[in-house]
């Protein structure tokens, strides 16, 4: 597979995960909540602070496809190993890591207002640590391309 090939397909990819956050965020999440608040009246309080939570949470996920967007475009330009692309890896690792300590603090606010279920909170856990997970991936690939594109540009300048 060619360089071209490879960012049309990364930016396929790219849109149809912000298509599918948009509909899992404006119509599965306040579908699912007022079929809970419906089933639950008692839970009724919580549907308005958790959907913002949630949609809050999403932010920097959808924030992350603009980096992603230029990565695509830089590996289609044939600029796979770049400075430029190191950085906003980087970037994208450091949203990943603000959005899970953002997500954790958040849910333990809500489970300090009593607006949060012990199962909620076991799954939470598990969302952080992708969120960790992704974390560690984009500062780990951050720092070998900025390795790569060191070696890259030492390379250039030898005939």
């Amino acid at each position: 597979m060619n360089q071209k090939k490879l960012s049309v397909w990364l930016k396929a990819i790219i849109t149809g995960v912000g298509v599918c956050g948009l509909i899992v965020c404006f119509v599965i999440l306040p579908s699912l909540g007022e079929s809970f608040r419906d089933k639950y009246p008692e839970f009724a309080g919580w549907y308005w602070p958790w959907l913002g939570f949630l949609w809050a949470c999403a932010l920097p996920c959808f924030a992350a496809l603009v980096p992603g967007w230029r990565l695509a475009a830089n590996i289609g330009k044939d600029r796979s190993f770049c400075t430029e692309n190191a950085n906003m890896l980087l970037f994208v690792a450091r949203l990943a890591a603000g959005d899970t300590l953002f997500f954790f603090a958040g849910n333990v606010a809500l489970g300090l207002l009593s607006m949060n279920h012990a199962g909620i909170m076991l799954l939470s856990l598990l969302i952080c640590f992708a969120g960790t997970a992704l974390t560690v991936a984009a500062a780990c690939l951050s720092h070998l391309v900025r390795k790569a594109a060191a070696l890259q540009d030492e390379n250039d300048l030898t005939v």
